[in-house]
């Protein structure tokens, strides 16, 4: 399993953000000072209050306005699915980062959410996923060749 520990300014207001993105929450992990998001079967996101981040953080925590943490990527199921998740993550108060990727096989959006950390939101052709991006483009491109 794997637990990824971010600090957020207020729990409640980052909780609602990501409520709206589609992400849920383990109640067993969660409380008033933290809050467990579900991001795969096997990884969690957990969204400390800064208090709480303090209690694990060995050293001053960074202002995520100002300094980059850590970029975070998750998938999505569909090409369609990366614009909806990127459309609500703006239209509940999230900041573009970058604009539009897309590769054929790879389509990715990125925006800050409301404490400023760098989030993408990525979809890739499973058969990309199996074979690797460079094994893929040559495969389609030996496909795309006339006989």
């Amino acid at each position: 399993m794997l637990f990824v520990n971010i600090p957020v300014a207020d729990l409640e207001r980052s909780k609602a953000f990501f409520a709206k993105l589609g992400f849920s929450f383990n109640p067993s992990f969660t409380d008033e000072t933290a809050a467990c998001m579900l991001v795969g079967e096997q990884a969690s996101v957990m969204l400390l209050s800064h208090n709480k981040f303090a209690e694990f953080a060995k050293l001053p925590m960074a202002d995520p306005a100002t300094h980059t943490l850590a970029l975070y990527c998750f998938s999505v199921s569909s090409r369609e699915e990366v614009d909806a998740v990127a459309e609500a993550a703006l239209a509940a108060g999230g900041v573009e980062a970058d604009g539009l990727e897309d590769y054929g096989f790879m389509r990715s959006r990125s925006f800050f959410d409301l404490d400023g950390h760098g989030w993408q939101i990525m979809w890739m052709d499973p058969a990309a996923v199996q074979k690797g991006p460079e094994e893929f483009a040559t495969s389609t491109q030996d496909a795309d060749r006339p006989a």
